[in-house]
């Protein structure tokens, strides 16, 4: 059976791991670096939605400022495929925090598509939010 395809990518934000782990979990401040809006339940077993509704699922595994894990989909994955799965990883470096993206069993042939977004549409918009919030 195909896993599916899978992505790893990460960047350095302005900002200490706290403050953007907290951030991603938060309706608001996730609307606010998106530019979409975010419903968030901030807790293991809640669900989320993000950039209106396109981006949809469950939170499975949180530690606090670390570690983020979630069963992840769009509205463009077929309807008989399995969510795919989003590590997010915060590290300190040095005053910054490295985000490392980890996505896995995207739907085959989604992958590139969805690393041009994630970097369109959450890295460089949350350089610049973390950048000016100071």
């Amino acid at each position: 059976m195909n896993m599916g395809d899978s992505l790893k990518m990460s960047v350095l934000l302005d900002e200490l791991p706290e403050t953007i782990y907290n951030a991603w979990l938060s309706s608001e401040k996730h609307s606010e670096f998106t530019g979409g809006e975010a419903i968030i339940d901030p807790q293991v077993n809640g669900k989320f939605t993000a950039w209106d509704g396109y981006i949809e699922g469950t939170t499975l595994e949180l530690q606090p400022y670390s570690k983020i894990v979630q069963a992840w989909r769009t509205t463009e994955f077929p309807e008989n495929s399995r969510d795919s799965k989003l590590e997010l990883d915060f590290e300190l470096v040095g005053t910054q925090t490295k985000l490392i993206l980890i996505q896995s069993e995207i739907p085959e042939g989604q992958a590139e598509e969805y690393k041009q977004g994630w970097i369109d549409y959450y890295f460089e918009p949350m350089q610049k939010y973390f950048s000016s919030v100071k």
